[in-house]
Protein backbone atom coordinates (compact mmCIF):
# COMPACT_ATOMS: atom_id res chain seq x y z
CA UNK A 1 0.00 0.00 0.00
CA UNK A 2 1.61 3.35 -1.05
CA UNK A 3 -0.91 6.24 0.10
CA UNK A 4 -0.04 9.40 -1.86
CA UNK A 5 0.62 12.22 0.41
CA UNK A 6 -0.85 15.62 -0.49
CA UNK A 7 -1.03 19.08 1.17
CA UNK A 8 -4.78 20.96 1.39
CA UNK A 9 -4.06 24.46 0.21
CA UNK A 10 -6.55 25.61 2.18
CA UNK A 11 -4.08 27.73 4.44
CA UNK A 12 -1.84 28.87 1.24
CA UNK A 13 -4.97 30.56 -0.66
CA UNK A 14 -3.03 33.61 -0.34
CA UNK A 15 -0.36 32.28 -2.79
CA UNK A 16 -1.57 31.67 -6.35
CA UNK A 17 -2.28 27.96 -7.33
CA UNK A 18 0.80 28.16 -9.56
CA UNK A 19 3.29 28.90 -7.00
CA UNK A 20 1.53 26.52 -4.23
CA UNK A 21 1.87 23.82 -6.83
CA UNK A 22 5.70 24.26 -7.92
CA UNK A 23 6.81 24.45 -4.12
CA UNK A 24 4.89 21.58 -3.24
CA UNK A 25 6.59 19.23 -6.58
CA UNK A 26 9.93 21.07 -4.99
CA UNK A 27 9.72 19.69 -1.64
CA UNK A 28 8.53 16.18 -2.66
CA UNK A 29 3.90 16.06 -2.12
CA UNK A 30 2.80 13.20 -4.35
CA UNK A 31 0.08 15.85 -5.02
CA UNK A 32 -2.45 18.64 -3.75
CA UNK A 33 -5.90 18.86 -2.23
CA UNK A 34 -6.61 22.06 -3.66
CA UNK A 35 -9.38 24.36 -2.07
CA UNK A 36 -12.20 26.24 -3.50
CA UNK A 37 -11.31 29.58 -2.48
CA UNK A 38 -8.20 31.70 -3.27
CA UNK A 39 -7.66 31.09 -7.00
CA UNK A 40 -6.81 27.92 -6.58
CA UNK A 41 -10.17 26.39 -7.55
CA UNK A 42 -12.98 28.62 -9.16
CA UNK A 43 -15.90 26.55 -8.98
CA UNK A 44 -18.25 28.62 -11.02
CA UNK A 45 -15.14 28.73 -14.06
CA UNK A 46 -14.80 25.16 -13.80
CA UNK A 47 -18.50 24.77 -15.01
CA UNK A 48 -18.07 27.40 -17.38
CA UNK A 49 -14.79 27.40 -19.34
CA UNK A 50 -14.41 24.03 -21.24
CA UNK A 51 -10.64 24.14 -20.64
CA UNK A 52 -10.31 25.29 -16.92
CA UNK A 53 -10.53 22.35 -15.51
CA UNK A 54 -7.44 20.71 -17.63
CA UNK A 55 -5.77 23.77 -16.92
CA UNK A 56 -5.70 23.04 -13.27
CA UNK A 57 -4.34 19.26 -13.79
CA UNK A 58 -1.37 20.83 -16.36
CA UNK A 59 -0.22 23.00 -13.59
CA UNK A 60 -0.34 20.09 -11.25
CA UNK A 61 1.29 17.62 -14.18
CA UNK A 62 3.70 19.97 -14.77
CA UNK A 63 4.89 19.69 -10.96
CA UNK A 64 4.56 16.22 -10.69
CA UNK A 65 1.29 16.49 -8.63
CA UNK A 66 -1.88 14.28 -8.64
CA UNK A 67 -5.14 15.32 -7.49
CA UNK A 68 -7.50 13.36 -5.32
CA UNK A 69 -9.93 15.58 -3.60
CA UNK A 70 -11.02 18.87 -3.30
CA UNK A 71 -11.95 20.82 0.00
CA UNK A 72 -15.08 22.79 0.16
CA UNK A 73 -15.17 23.43 3.99
CA UNK A 74 -16.11 27.75 3.77
CA UNK A 75 -19.07 27.38 1.53
CA UNK A 76 -19.93 23.55 3.26
CA UNK A 77 -19.97 25.78 6.94
CA UNK A 78 -22.52 28.26 5.45
CA UNK A 79 -25.31 25.56 4.38
CA UNK A 80 -26.50 24.84 8.22
CA UNK A 81 -24.81 27.53 10.39
CA UNK A 82 -26.47 30.11 12.40
CA UNK A 83 -25.62 33.07 9.77
CA UNK A 84 -23.94 36.01 11.26
CA UNK A 85 -21.29 39.30 10.15
CA UNK A 86 -18.33 36.18 10.68
CA UNK A 87 -19.36 34.21 8.06
CA UNK A 88 -18.93 37.25 5.16
CA UNK A 89 -15.15 37.25 5.57
CA UNK A 90 -15.33 33.45 4.44
CA UNK A 91 -17.22 33.61 1.58
CA UNK A 92 -17.50 35.03 -1.98
CA UNK A 93 -19.37 38.39 -2.31
CA UNK A 94 -22.36 36.54 -4.67
CA UNK A 95 -23.00 33.87 -2.32
CA UNK A 96 -22.96 36.68 0.44
CA UNK A 97 -25.02 38.66 -1.14
CA UNK A 98 -27.10 41.21 1.53
CA UNK A 99 -26.60 38.62 4.19
CA UNK A 100 -30.07 37.94 4.82
CA UNK A 101 -29.09 34.48 6.62
CA UNK A 102 -31.56 32.25 4.83
CA UNK A 103 -30.49 33.54 1.88
CA UNK A 104 -27.05 32.83 2.73
CA UNK A 105 -27.63 29.33 3.26
CA UNK A 106 -29.60 28.79 -0.09
CA UNK A 107 -26.77 30.04 -2.12
CA UNK A 108 -24.57 27.99 -0.20
CA UNK A 109 -26.43 24.98 -1.15
CA UNK A 110 -26.51 24.99 -4.61
CA UNK A 111 -22.74 26.27 -4.43
CA UNK A 112 -22.46 22.88 -3.02
CA UNK A 113 -24.12 20.99 -5.55
CA UNK A 114 -21.80 22.92 -8.13
CA UNK A 115 -18.43 22.06 -6.42
CA UNK A 116 -19.98 18.54 -7.35
CA UNK A 117 -20.24 19.20 -10.28
CA UNK A 118 -16.99 20.71 -10.62
CA UNK A 119 -15.59 17.70 -9.14
CA UNK A 120 -16.66 15.79 -11.98
CA UNK A 121 -15.23 18.48 -14.18
CA UNK A 122 -11.82 18.03 -12.31
CA UNK A 123 -11.60 14.26 -12.63
CA UNK A 124 -11.41 13.83 -8.31
CA UNK A 125 -13.82 11.66 -6.60
CA UNK A 126 -13.91 13.31 -3.25
CA UNK A 127 -14.88 16.61 -1.97
CA UNK A 128 -14.22 17.76 1.92
CA UNK A 129 -15.43 20.03 3.99
CA UNK A 130 -18.01 20.84 6.27
CA UNK A 131 -21.52 20.79 6.68
CA UNK A 132 -22.23 23.88 9.43
CA UNK A 133 -24.66 23.26 12.51
CA UNK A 134 -27.88 24.81 13.81
CA UNK A 135 -27.23 23.27 17.03
CA UNK A 136 -23.63 24.14 18.12
CA UNK A 137 -24.79 26.92 20.27
CA UNK A 138 -26.39 24.51 22.22
CA UNK A 139 -23.24 22.36 23.29
CA UNK A 140 -23.97 23.47 26.87
CA UNK A 141 -26.99 22.77 28.36
CA UNK A 142 -27.95 25.71 30.24
CA UNK A 143 -30.37 27.27 30.18
CA UNK A 144 -31.74 23.98 30.15
CA UNK A 145 -32.26 22.48 26.31
CA UNK A 146 -35.05 21.83 24.97
CA UNK A 147 -33.81 18.53 23.04
CA UNK A 148 -36.92 18.31 20.36
CA UNK A 149 -34.83 21.38 18.99
CA UNK A 150 -31.57 18.73 18.79
CA UNK A 151 -33.39 16.24 16.94
CA UNK A 152 -34.66 19.38 15.07
CA UNK A 153 -31.41 20.67 14.10
CA UNK A 154 -30.55 16.98 12.62
CA UNK A 155 -33.61 16.81 10.80
CA UNK A 156 -32.99 20.40 9.15
CA UNK A 157 -29.27 19.13 8.64
CA UNK A 158 -31.15 15.97 6.45
CA UNK A 159 -33.06 18.73 4.69
CA UNK A 160 -30.52 20.61 3.74
CA UNK A 161 -28.03 18.49 2.66
CA UNK A 162 -30.09 15.62 1.22
CA UNK A 163 -30.57 17.24 -1.94
CA UNK A 164 -26.72 18.47 -1.92
CA UNK A 165 -26.52 14.50 -1.81
CA UNK A 166 -28.33 13.78 -4.26
CA UNK A 167 -26.53 15.87 -6.79
CA UNK A 168 -23.40 14.45 -5.33
CA UNK A 169 -24.74 10.73 -6.13
CA UNK A 170 -25.58 11.62 -9.97
CA UNK A 171 -21.85 12.89 -10.46
CA UNK A 172 -20.44 9.70 -8.86
CA UNK A 173 -18.64 12.03 -5.78
CA UNK A 174 -18.79 11.81 -2.26
CA UNK A 175 -18.78 14.51 0.24
CA UNK A 176 -16.35 13.68 3.60
CA UNK A 177 -17.29 15.49 6.33
CA UNK A 178 -14.51 16.71 8.58
CA UNK A 179 -15.66 15.80 11.60
CA UNK A 180 -15.08 19.13 13.54
CA UNK A 181 -16.43 20.97 16.46
CA UNK A 182 -18.87 23.39 14.87
CA UNK A 183 -20.20 20.97 12.67
CA UNK A 184 -23.55 18.82 12.94
CA UNK A 185 -20.72 15.81 13.50
CA UNK A 186 -17.89 16.42 16.14
CA UNK A 187 -17.53 13.12 17.92
CA UNK A 188 -18.67 9.51 18.35
CA UNK A 189 -22.36 9.88 19.48
CA UNK A 190 -22.94 12.74 17.04
CA UNK A 191 -21.69 11.45 14.06
CA UNK A 192 -23.70 8.64 14.29
CA UNK A 193 -26.55 10.93 13.94
CA UNK A 194 -25.29 12.49 11.46
CA UNK A 195 -24.85 9.54 9.58
CA UNK A 196 -28.61 7.98 10.30
CA UNK A 197 -30.11 11.42 9.69
CA UNK A 198 -29.45 11.30 5.78
CA UNK A 199 -30.08 7.20 6.30
CA UNK A 200 -26.68 6.05 6.04
CA UNK A 201 -26.08 7.17 2.30
CA UNK A 202 -23.33 6.17 0.34
CA UNK A 203 -22.25 9.52 -0.83
CA UNK A 204 -22.07 11.24 2.33
CA UNK A 205 -19.05 9.99 4.73
CA UNK A 206 -16.14 11.24 7.12
CA UNK A 207 -12.64 13.18 6.19
CA UNK A 208 -11.06 11.49 9.15
CA UNK A 209 -8.58 14.67 11.04
CA UNK A 210 -6.98 13.23 14.27
CA UNK A 211 -6.33 16.74 15.36
CA UNK A 212 -9.99 17.69 16.55
CA UNK A 213 -10.31 14.48 18.49
CA UNK A 214 -7.43 15.45 20.81
CA UNK A 215 -8.90 18.54 22.54
CA UNK A 216 -11.91 16.56 23.20
CA UNK A 217 -9.80 13.17 24.84
CA UNK A 218 -11.23 11.50 21.83
CA UNK A 219 -9.32 8.52 20.49
CA UNK A 220 -8.57 8.82 16.56
CA UNK A 221 -8.00 5.48 16.00
CA UNK A 222 -10.96 4.15 18.04
CA UNK A 223 -12.69 6.30 15.48
CA UNK A 224 -11.45 4.84 12.09
CA UNK A 225 -12.58 1.56 13.96
CA UNK A 226 -15.68 2.42 14.38
CA UNK A 227 -16.52 4.60 11.44
CA UNK A 228 -13.96 2.66 8.75
CA UNK A 229 -16.22 2.37 5.93
CA UNK A 230 -17.42 5.56 6.15
CA UNK A 231 -13.60 6.84 6.21
CA UNK A 232 -13.02 8.47 2.19
CA UNK A 233 -10.52 11.28 2.87
CA UNK A 234 -7.90 11.19 6.22
CA UNK A 235 -6.30 14.93 6.91
CA UNK A 236 -2.82 14.73 9.03
CA UNK A 237 -2.99 17.54 11.52
CA UNK A 238 -2.04 17.52 15.05
CA UNK A 239 -2.90 19.23 18.39
CA UNK A 240 -1.33 19.54 22.25
CA UNK A 241 -3.06 19.76 25.36
CA UNK A 242 -1.69 22.03 27.63
CA UNK A 243 -4.07 21.20 30.23
CA UNK A 244 -1.90 22.00 33.51
CA UNK A 245 -5.00 23.18 36.06
CA UNK A 246 -4.89 27.15 34.92
CA UNK A 247 -5.93 26.61 31.19
CA UNK A 248 -9.53 25.24 29.70
CA UNK A 249 -10.23 22.41 27.47
CA UNK A 250 -12.63 24.90 26.23
CA UNK A 251 -10.36 27.38 24.56
CA UNK A 252 -10.66 30.65 26.53
CA UNK A 253 -12.15 32.54 24.30
CA UNK A 254 -8.75 33.34 22.92
CA UNK A 255 -6.96 33.10 19.48
CA UNK A 256 -4.89 29.50 18.34
CA UNK A 257 -1.49 30.42 18.79
CA UNK A 258 -1.99 32.27 22.77
CA UNK A 259 -0.09 30.68 25.56
CA UNK A 260 -2.52 30.73 27.64
CA UNK A 261 -5.29 28.71 25.62
CA UNK A 262 -5.60 24.88 27.00
CA UNK A 263 -4.57 23.55 23.44
CA UNK A 264 -3.31 24.28 20.09
CA UNK A 265 -2.52 23.06 16.77
CA UNK A 266 0.62 22.44 16.02
CA UNK A 267 2.59 20.51 12.99
CA UNK A 268 2.10 16.84 12.41
CA UNK A 269 4.35 14.76 15.08
CA UNK A 270 4.84 17.48 17.69
CA UNK A 271 1.55 16.85 19.61
CA UNK A 272 -0.90 14.09 21.03
CA UNK A 273 -2.02 12.22 18.17
CA UNK A 274 -1.05 9.24 18.23
CA UNK A 275 -0.01 8.54 14.68
CA UNK A 276 1.26 5.06 15.01
CA UNK A 277 -2.48 3.41 16.15
CA UNK A 278 -3.83 5.93 13.60
CA UNK A 279 -1.90 4.33 10.75
CA UNK A 280 -2.54 0.93 11.85
CA UNK A 281 -6.07 1.36 12.27
CA UNK A 282 -6.42 2.82 8.90
CA UNK A 283 -3.92 -0.29 7.90
CA UNK A 284 -6.93 -2.50 9.47
CA UNK A 285 -9.81 -1.09 7.48
CA UNK A 286 -8.21 -0.72 4.34
CA UNK A 287 -7.77 2.79 3.98
CA UNK A 288 -5.65 3.35 0.64
CA UNK A 289 -6.42 6.58 0.09
CA UNK A 290 -4.80 10.30 0.70
CA UNK A 291 -2.17 11.30 3.83
CA UNK A 292 -3.75 15.34 3.17
CA UNK A 293 -1.45 17.50 5.02
CA UNK A 294 -3.75 20.20 6.97
CA UNK A 295 -0.37 22.27 8.19
CA UNK A 296 -1.40 24.62 10.69
CA UNK A 297 0.77 25.60 13.41
CA UNK A 298 1.07 29.34 14.97
CA UNK A 299 4.23 28.61 16.53
CA UNK A 300 6.22 27.59 13.10
CA UNK A 301 7.10 28.97 9.86
CA UNK A 302 5.02 27.40 7.20
CA UNK A 303 7.36 26.81 4.55
CA UNK A 304 9.50 24.76 7.37
CA UNK A 305 6.36 23.20 8.76
CA UNK A 306 5.15 22.02 5.45
CA UNK A 307 8.52 20.13 4.79
CA UNK A 308 8.98 18.42 8.20
CA UNK A 309 5.11 17.48 8.02
CA UNK A 310 6.14 15.61 4.82
CA UNK A 311 9.09 14.36 6.22
CA UNK A 312 7.18 12.96 9.45
CA UNK A 313 4.22 11.37 7.20
CA UNK A 314 6.90 9.93 5.03
CA UNK A 315 8.79 8.16 8.04
CA UNK A 316 5.77 7.16 9.85
CA UNK A 317 3.50 5.71 7.52
CA UNK A 318 3.61 1.51 6.69
CA UNK A 319 1.67 -0.84 4.70
CA UNK A 320 0.31 -3.76 6.46
CA UNK A 321 1.84 -6.87 6.50
CA UNK A 322 0.78 -9.50 3.90
CA UNK A 323 2.08 -12.57 5.91
CA UNK A 324 1.68 -13.37 9.33
CA UNK A 325 4.54 -13.01 11.24
CA UNK A 326 5.70 -16.31 12.45
CA UNK A 327 4.72 -17.73 9.00
CA UNK A 328 8.18 -19.24 8.29
CA UNK A 329 8.12 -20.89 11.98
CA UNK A 330 6.22 -23.63 9.79
CA UNK A 331 8.85 -23.69 6.87
CA UNK A 332 10.29 -27.00 9.04
CA UNK A 333 14.30 -27.84 9.03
Amino acid sequence: MSRPVTLFTGQWADLPFEQVAAKAGEWGFDGLEPACWGDHIDVAQTLSDPGYAAGRRSILERNGLGMWSIGSHLIGQCVCDRIDARHEAILPPELWGDGDPEGVRTRAAERMKDVARAAAQLGVPVVTGFTGSSIWHLLYSFPPNDFSEIERGYAEFAERWGPIIDVFDAEGIKFALEVHPTEIAYDFPTTRKALAALDNREGFGINLDPSHFIPQLIDPAAFAAEFGDRIYHVHVKDSVRRLDGRRSILGSHLNFGSGDRGWDFVSPGHGDVDFDALLRALNRIGYDGPLSIEWEDSGMDREYGARDALAFVRRTDFAPSTIAFDAAFASGS
